[in-house]
């Protein structure tokens, strides 16, 4: 389903059960997958790509570079960013060209979710399941299940997939247990992933 005021370019490629609502943009190259929903004015990059069942809410900026794996929620105004080194112009002052600059790659993986408004840089990999929370300008590596949030983003726990925070249960030689408390999953997660004078 593309909305009429839709701009799907012909050469992007969009997944079967796809929902893709009023003035959103996707360009060309762009490869979505199958039951993915996109909200108003959602833009979606050339090359960028896209997984199975991802949720993209209004107003969402997906730049080129980035990749979304399967199940990930982006909420409301999220931007993927792809230049470390944003300028207009080179030092001679002539505008910028593509040829001018270094695309910078950001990968979400699978069940991820970030929060509204929050700001992925460059160069960043969001882990399997990871919550970032609203807000968040995310700058470095997030782990698997990584609780994030601040501007930096700091990692302040981790999360079942269930989305709860885990707790811990048991601490290990080279992991520490963790149980989530609605669902009961436990996990666990390697101790070099955080701090735990901080997480503890």
């Amino acid at each position: 389903m593309i909305h009429p005021t839709a701009e799907v370019s012909p050469r992007a490629t969009i997944g079967e059960g796809t929902k893709v609502w009023h003035q959103v943009q996707i360009r060309e190259g762009a490869v979505l997958g199958k039951n993915c929903i996109l909200g108003k004015g959602a833009y979606v990059d050339f090359d960028v790509r896209i997984g199975d069942n991802v949720k993209i809410q209004n107003g969402v900026f997906v730049y080129h570079g980035a990749t979304i794996e399967d199940g990930v929620f982006l909420g409301p105004m999220v931007c993927l960013t792809n230049d470390k080194l944003p300028r207009a112009i080179n030092p001679d002052g002539t505008l910028k060209s593509d040829a001018d600059w270094v695309v910078g790659k950001i990968l979400i993986k699978t069940g991820a979710s970030i929060g509204a408004r929050a700001v992925i840089l460059p160069d960043v990999t969001i882990g399997r399941f990871a919550l970032v929370g609203a807000g968040s300008v995310v700058t470095k590596d997030v782990p698997d299940y990584g609780l994030v949030y601040g501007n930096p983003a700091r990692l302040v726990g981790f999360v079942c997939r269930c989305a709860r925070k885990l707790e811990m249960a048991q601490i290990g030689s080279s992991v520490v247990k963790m149980r989530c408390p609605a669902c009961r999953a436990e996990y666990e997660i390697p101790k070099t992933s955080f701090d735990l004078k901080v997480i503890g």
